[in-house]
């Protein structure tokens, strides 16, 4: 799981380097030469994207969503009621990220058919990675479900 996360982390740097260095030369060129580059914004909007979801991926198994541990931290003295808050809640993080990745592959379905204005990328690759994202994220909770996995409250402290 940490080659894993290093390489998600890997991918958004790389997102979002290319994506300061396109912005960067392409303002440069602009205001200095009066020339852009096309593509650049394009390109930036379609990495932007790819980092948003690939952070997304990557924070949901270090526990880094938003959570409202704060509602379950009453029940730490009731272990059976926990573990029934715990399941359920998996089971919805599950259930809705399923319900993302199908409306996803929906957007996906329609994108095949179409072009990008300046690239020529198929549109696809824009709703993909939400569609990867949530995906991995049920899989994740699936995972933490079945291993009956308890759930972080160490947000509790930051709760008010």
């Amino acid at each position: 799981m940490n080659l894993t996360r290093r390489l998600l982390h890997a991918a958004m740097g790389g997102c979002l380097a290319v994506m300061a260095l396109l912005v960067f030369v392409n303002v440069v060129l602009r205001y200095g030469f009066g020339s852009g580059i096309a593509a650049s914004e394009e390109l930036s909007r379609l990495l932007f994207v790819w980092m948003v979801f690939i952070g997304a991926t990557a924070a949901y198994p270090a526990g880094e969503h938003m959570a409202f541990t704060a509602l379950v931290a009453s029940l730490r003295s009731r272990p059976r009621a926990l573990a029934l808050c715990t399941a359920a809640i998996r089971l919805l993080v599950a259930g809705a990220a399923l319900l993302v990745a199908w409306g996803a592959w929906q957007q996906v379905r329609v994108g095949l058919g179409s072009r990008s204005v300046v690239l020529g990328y198929p549109i696809a690759l824009l709703p993909l990675p939400a569609f990867l994202c949530s995906v991995s994220i049920a899989l994740f909770a699936t995972y933490e479900l079945v291993a009956r996995k308890p759930l972080d409250l160490g947000h509790v402290a930051e709760a008010e």
